[in-house]
């Protein structure tokens, strides 16, 4: 059903592959007409939407014959692979890409991880994950839920961040937001080593996908924990993309919107230095301002 709703968005052949290769279907720009309206009226004018369309994430464990559906989410195509792999290790559901025996793109909006251990928490895949583009999980039993999936609170080596490094953290979004540009639809999640330098970048609908695609593939390449790492955010921040950053050892959050309470709550908790408002010259610390050295 979900691929006869898209089947004219682009062309796609329903074939497995395995861990690290992709299908060629990955359409995230769709141009249309559209009217424009200014001092002399509407004109017609070519516009660029960012394309978003539903991804479901099946599991299959070892000792099972069939797959489960552990979530569906709307999402841009494209990086599908390491979405899924972000998101079962956020869940806790995932603890390494050891534990990954394959990932097949089954057909165009079905991602099939195939594990090579048994399922420990049966009972927690029967949430009935369900992922919009504007928010993260809906319909989430309880917040106590991530609270006990979150690694054990350590205390961790203090990081020093370099103030003129989170003044030019603006500038890098903005210039390798190549999407964003084109639409201005979508969410971005950036990591960013202590020096500066860009790590990964990823673009998104949904600014909980654009995370889980950066972690899946820090999962891939071996970078978990990520501790020694920026995450750059484009919109607001979120308790979920804290709970995210927290899963990957993340100390260092910093946005360009603002957090919400319960963000700022998580990080406080935890002892991540969490900024927001970051713009060229100025930003706003919530959390860990002595880890900013200038």
């Amino acid at each position: 059903m979900l691929n006869r709703l898209f089947e004219d968005s682009a062309e796609y052949s329903p074939h497995s592959l395995y861990l690290g290769q992709h299908m060629r279907f990955e359409k995230q720009i769709e141009n249309v007409s559209i009217l424009k309206n200014s001092i002399n009226g509407f004109k017609a004018s070519p516009d660029a939407l960012i394309v978003e369309e539903p991804l479901e994430i099946l599991l299959q464990a070892s000792n099972d014959l069939n797959s489960i559906k552990i979530c569906t989410t709307m999402r841009t195509p494209g990086h599908d692979q390491e979405l899924a792999l972000g998101f079962l290790f956020c869940e806790g559901i995932l603890n390494s890409i050891d534990h990954v025996m394959s990932i097949q793109e089954v057909n165009r909006n079905q991602v099939l991880v195939k594990l090579n251990k048994a399922v420990q928490n049966k009972k927690h895949l029967n949430r009935h994950f369900h992922s919009t583009s504007s928010c993260g999980v809906c319909g989430i039993e309880s917040i106590d839920h991530l609270y006990n999936i979150l690694p054990p609170q350590t205390t961790n080596k203090k990081i020093s961040i370099k103030h003129n490094i989170i003044t030019r953290l603006k500038n890098e979004l903005e210039h390798n937001a190549s999407i964003f540009s084109q639409t201005g639809g979508n969410h971005t999640a950036a990591l960013i080593d202590l020096k500066g330098k860009l790590v990964s970048f990823k673009e998104d609908v949904g600014r909980h996908n654009a995370l889980d695609k950066l972690i899946g593939e820090c999962l891939q390449n071996e970078l978990v924990p990520l501790s020694d790492h920026i995450l750059l955010l484009s919109g607001r921040i979120s308790f979920e993309l804290i709970q995210k950053s927290l899963m990957t050892g993340i100390q260092v959050v910093t946005a360009i919107g603002a957090p919400t309470n319960l963000a700022v709550k998580l990080a406080r908790e935890f002892d991540l230095t969490l900024i927001g408002f970051l713009k060229d010259q100025s930003y706003n610390v919530y959390h860990g301002e002595e880890n900013i050295t200038t």
